[in-house]
Parts: structure tokens; C-alpha cells; sequence
């Protein structure tokens, strides 16, 4: 989440008149996150006043495929995955125009991510992506991952002269990686839809002791597509499985492992490709982050995720030969 386009009430208030949610009450700037404006509203019906997010897709977002994201988080939400759903306009629309940018109004969802990871985070995630991905079977739409190897390749390109501006040797260092990636990606996986960006402020807890914690929901599928569900767990690893000073937590991947196996087993071959799915998934945040680190938005209320965090996993994964290092499972 992030805010790249400046709304004033009155520009809320016109476009809320596509639904039936009320009116107006407060709206301010959501900043985390770096791909598309958010809103956090609040409007008042009948003296009942409602939570929002209202969203503008900006950046990488491709309008014709909101559609896909929509329908995805409404089909998990039918399947008791704990998701926002878009709210419903006038015609049954989910998306309306507003400052010449597609836009919609999702419901708002409880709870915050944890400032204090434990492996019982792990196991709930672990548990929450492996429900995910059985529910989504039989989804009717499908969508590329325009975010996979040849999408990184194409994506460091624009900012390749510039790359050892972030740390000296990363313009080799990422043109090799891409090339090993290029050449032993794994094909013939097990695969469907996958969530693609679950990090810590995309899962919400509920308030209470840290220790026992309980899952509130999960947010943010607008990187959902089809692709190796293996990888979608990777980047939840990368994500979650390192410390404040990106150093690997073995107990945190236990957790998280052993938890999405018990209710999707894992194959003798998603375990055999573990350490090169968790190289990609490492360089496609490094790849993205750098892009936007080197490619500001002047005026943005945005904060740029730091490629470093990124540099220092990949350089760990480069390390690691077989699955056995990351857990046992």
C-alpha cells in the first residue's frame, strides 16, 4: 500500500456515490507498501459508521486484469479463506474510474501484522497457504506470473547501469544469478493459484499475547497468479524466516514447512528444488525493490523497501545445497 495520487474529500465523496455505503466521515493515507494508492475510509449509514479501503491501482497493476483479482478474492471468501472482498457498486461493479485510474472500494479486515514473529506465526501461515492454494482449485480464470525469470530479466535491464549505485558488484552479481535461474528453473511442479507477496504486512493477526497468536486474515493478492505453489511458499520463507538482521531463523522454517505439509503434501520434487525456488523468489524482490529504489516517484507518500534485505538472502540461498539445510520435514 502506498499513496501516489492525492484525493481530496471531495474526490471521495463523488466516487462513493457509486455505492450505497453512506457518507463520508474521515479518510487518510495509507503509506505502507509501494505499488498502489490506498485509502483508509470510514463512512456512516443509518448512524452505523464502516471501515474501507479504497484503492487506486497504479504501477504494475494491468487494468484488464482486475477482474481476475476481484473474482479470486471473492471465490476464497466463499471458501472460508479470511480475505477482503471488493464492494459491490451500482450494476454489481467492483471497479469505477476515479482520477482517470481504475479504483475500488474493498471491505476492510480486522487485525494488524505482528511486530514479533514467532514460530507460531510460522504454523499459521503455514497452514493459511496451503488451505489457500487447495481453495483456489478449480478457479475458472487464470493468470501469467509476469513477475517470473524472464520478467526479471526484462525488469533489470532499466535499471542495470545504475545497480552498483546500491551496493558495489550487484550488476554482476544479479546478471549471473539470472543466468544460472534462466538455466535450472524448475519445470513439471505442482502448481495453481498462488498469493505471490506474502510478507508480514500482508497477513493480519488478531490483538492478545504474541505467544498465541490467531490468524485474522490475509490481504493484498494483486501479484496472485498461476504458478508453482512451491514458490509461493519460498517467498513466504524468504519473508518470514529471517531475522531483523536477515539472518535464516531454522525454528521459524520448521514451523512453516511442517505445518503447510501436513495439510498439502510436499513432493519428493518440490523438496529436491527448494534451494533454486527460494533463489528466484529472493531475486524477484531484490529485482523489484532495486527497480524502485533507482526509480522514485517525486511527491509519493511511499516508502521504498531497501534492496539490500534481498541481496543478503539471495547471497544466503547461494549457500544452501539441499532442502535438509533449510528444515526437516
Amino acid at each position: 500500500m502506498a499513496v501516489y495520487t492525492k484525493l481530496t474529500a471531495n474526490d471521495i465523496a463523488a466516487f462513493l456515490t457509486h455505492y450505497q455505503v453512506g457518507t463520508l466521515v474521515s479518510f487518510k493515507g495509507i503509506t505502507e507498501g509501494v505499488e498502489n494508492t490506498n485509502y483508509l475510509l470510514v463512512t456512516q449509514k443509518d448512524g452505523v459508521e464502516t471501515r474501507y479501503i479504497l484503492t487506486l491501482y497504479e504501477q504494475r497493476v494491468n487494468a484488464s486484469e482486475l477482474p481476475f483479482f476481484m473474482s479470486l478474492t471473492e471465490w476464497l471468501a466463499d471458501r472460508s479463506i479470511i480475505c477482503p472482498r471488493p464492494v459491490k457498486g451500482e450494476g454489481d461493479r467492483t471497479i469505477f474510474s476515479l482520477k482517470d485510474k481504475p479504483a475500488a472500494l474493498i471491505n476492510y479486515l480486522t487485525g494488524r501484522g505482528s511486530p514479533h514473529i514467532t514460530p507460531r506465526h510460522l504454523e499459521l501461515c503455514g497452514e493459511l497457504i496451503a488451505r489457500m492454494h487447495l481453495a483456489a482449485e478449480g478457479f475458472p480464470m487464470t493468470r501469467r506470473n509476469a513477475l517470473s525469470v524472464d520478467g526479471w530479466t526484462n525488469l533489470y535491464h532499466q535499471f542495470r547501469s545504475q545497480a552498483n549505485t546500491i551496493t558495489p558488484t550487484l550488476e554482476k552479481e544479479i546478471a549471473t544469478e539470472l543466468q544460472l535461474l534462466e538455466t535450472h528453473w524448475p519445470t513439471g511442479l505442482p502448481r495453481g493459484i498462488i498469493h505471490a507477496d506474502i510478507f508480514p504486512d500482508n497477513v493480519f493477526f488478531t490483538d492478545g499475547n504474541t505467544d498465541q497468536p490467531d490468524l485474522s486474515g490475509i490481504i493484498d493478492f494483486y501479484f496472485a497468479c498461476n504458478d508453482f505453489w512451491m514458490y509461493d511458499l519460498m517467498i513466504c520463507f524468504n519473508a518470514w524466516c529471517f531475522d531483523t538482521g536477515h539472518k535464516f531463523v531454522p525454528a521459524r522454517a520448521q514451523a512453516l514447512l511442517n505445518a503447510y505439509h501436513r495439510l498439502r503434501p510436499i513432493t519428493d520434487a518440490e523438496r529436491q528444488n527448494m534451494p533454486i525456488l527460494a533463489r528466484g523468489a529472493a531475486m524477484r524482490f531484490l529485482i523489484t525493490r532495486s527497480h524502485d529504489w533507482l526509480h522514485r516517484v517525486e511527491g509519493a507518500l511511499v516508502n521504498p523497501k531497501d534492496p539490500m534485505e534481498y541481496v543478503a538472502k539471495l547471497r544466503f540461498h547461494q549457500q544452501v545445497r539441499s532442502a535438509k539445510e533449510y528444515a526437516a520435514f
